[in-house]
């Protein structure tokens, strides 16, 4: 089978280079266009073109496939691509762009989806993110026969995957890359046996899953422990939940609900308190009063430094019990 890619972030890296190895003709690739990147903000390739190059592929990048938007000259240009590859169908992952209805008709098989979720639970551009701050026990990938809806389409291979209480976003991103790299293959050997079965998602059960803001890595001390614990861990490594102490901006990477004992909040202790920071005792913690329970985070990051265990970090940070840890100024 002759396959488009299309893709940009490492999620998608995965599924290129699984279908590289099963052997399949990808005569081009699309990606998003590179972006400054680092701390010299140099323009950096996505890792599905640099992948794409290194295997001598055909890379294009246009700024948008509308071919009545704002980059027309881009989409003409993305259209005589696609037309001239002759593809059987398009594989899509992460790409980035939304696809008008005339790249979902060049293929003649159509477009095929790698969405890293239980479809129809999570469409939208952060499932993983979302799942673990929900707190599913599962999530998985969905190949999915592209619509012109938001991850509308019917589903055509499903395999869920177990969400553990220590996954982050960049764990779980992994395990699921790899799992939506299999079944793209699998996938693709069905839909050329004609052995592919088509299921429409169903009617219940549709939650969205919003693009992650860097609004939303501020700590809100008022809620539940449990909650913000499921947020550190979703957020990283992007955007960290971050709060500040003494004025300084600091990113929590790790964090955990104390379940009993010493250090649990009164009820009437402000949100945001620290109970105790014990810098002798590693496993201890920094712990902090929540909206319900308390929280130890046990791993954080100053400005322009590196991730330290809480008793490390203290050494050169020292946070007092009593300090309020508060918002500070909104990310920009």
């Amino acid at each position: 089978m002759r396959i488009i890619f299309a893709g940009t972030p490492e999620f998608a890296r995965a599924a290129l280079a699984r279908l590289i190895d099963a052997g399949f003709d990808i005569p081009l690739v699309l990606t998003q266009p590179d972006r400054p990147a680092g701390r010299g903000m140099k323009l950096q390739a996505s890792p599905v073109k640099q992948l794409a190059l290194e295997r001598g592929i055909a890379v294009a990048q246009p700024r948008s496939l509308r071919l009545d938007g704002k980059y027309p000259e881009d989409a003409a240009q993305a259209r005589d691509a696609i037309t001239a590859a002759q593809a059987d169908a398009m594989v899509v992952a992460a790409y980035g762009l939304i696809l008008p209805q005339w790249v979902l008709d060049a293929p003649r098989r159509g477009c095929l989806n790698i969405h890293a979720s239980l479809l129809p639970r999570w469409r939208g551009a952060a499932p993983i993110h979302r799942a673990i701050e929900a707190g599913d026990a599962q999530t998985g990938v969905t190949i999915m026969q592209m619509d012109a809806g938001l991850d509308t389409g019917d589903m055509l291979l499903v395999e869920p995957l177990p969400v553990s209480a220590h996954d982050t976003t960049a764990t779980l991103h992994d395990r699921l890359a790899e799992l939506g790299a299999r079944l793209i293959v699998d996938a693709l050997h069905a839909v050329k046996a004609g052995s592919l079965q088509r299921t429409a998602q169903p009617a219940d059960g549709v939650t969205y899953a919003h693009k992650i803001e860097k609004a939303e890595a501020q700590i809100d001390w008022s809620q539940d422990a449990a909650q913000i614990a499921r947020r550190v861990r979703a957020f990283d490594p992007f955007p960290g939940a971050s709060t500040h102490a003494g004025g300084e901006a600091i990113k929590v990477w790790r964090a955990e609900p104390v379940a009993d004992g010493p250090g649990l909040a009164a009820p009437a202790t402000q949100a945001g308190t620290v109970l105790r920071a014990d810098a002798d005792a590693a496993a201890e913690g920094i712990v902090v009063a929540c909206g319900r329970g308390a929280l130890r985070l046990t791993e954080l990051q100053r400005a322009g430094g590196r991730r330290l265990g809480a008793a490390e970090f203290l050494r050169g940070f020292p946070v007092a019990p009593g300090t309020v840890l508060g918002t500070g100024p909104a990310p920009r």
